[in-house]
């Protein structure tokens, strides 16, 4: 059966990871400049995103300027951008089957119904987790590599943006919330193991001689 408040809370974890998630697709924080040696005092501070990379100088200005060319940028940035905005859609989607398909709602008005829309609204969200974290675990592989790498210049070296840590959080808060709404989303009416009758009720076992009527 429908249980309501794990439905509820798969919902609510999964409506956080999907705000993160938007959120951080946003933040221009992906990648920051590292401080590395004697560059412990810098004149300015790089921050590079999906859509747009910022200049804050130490006077606190910040200027950002959104990405010339979409072909100009590298193949992992690319496809970020496309598994990011892939799943916030999967998300939009998974978050209307899921209000239509939990118990408390009564949208549907059919119970197995609206169990099947919530069952098919966590695995939509699950989904969407996996999609968000490998760019996130795929941009932090490529900052780690490249800040090792001793033929890759000090100024050209980043570390990992505070949007990193927050997608993590948010494609971890997916795949728990989709997960909880599909296991609280049982279909109602389905025994979990076959009934049978016991041996007095047997008509069979009853006597051994049966009474036959016989009408005129």
């Amino acid at each position: 059966m429908a249980t309501t408040g794990m439905q509820l809370l798969g919902l609510v974890l999964s409506i956080m990871g999907w705000v993160g998630g938007f959120l951080v697709c946003l933040m221009p924080m992906w990648r920051v400049t590292a401080f590395i040696g004697n560059n412990i005092v810098t004149a300015q501070t790089t921050w590079e995103g999906l859509w747009m990379n910022c200049i804050i100088q130490s006077t606190g200005e910040i200027q950002c300027k959104v990405y010339d060319s979409l072909l100009a940028l590298p193949s992992d940035m690319q496809a970020a951008r496309g598994l990011t905005v892939l799943s916030v859609l999967f998300c939009s989607l998974a978050l209307t089957l899921g209000v239509l398909g939990i118990k408390c709602t009564k949208c549907v008005g059919l119970p197995s119904l609206e169990a099947r829309l919530a069952r098919v609204a966590g695995i939509i969200f699950v989904v969407a987790g996996f999609l968000y974290l490998i760019p996130i675990c795929w941009t932090a592989h490529s900052i780690i590599r490249d800040f090792y790498d001793p033929y890759v210049a000090a100024p050209h070296k980043r570390e990992l943006g505070p949007a990193l840590y927050l997608g993590w959080g948010g494609s971890a808060l997916m795949l728990i919330g989709g997960s909880l709404l599909y296991a609280g989303s049982s279909p109602p009416g389905v025994p979990s193991s076959p009934t049978f009758s016991s041996g007095e009720s047997s008509p069979r076992r009853a006597g051994g001689t049966t009474q036959v009527k016989g009408y005129v």
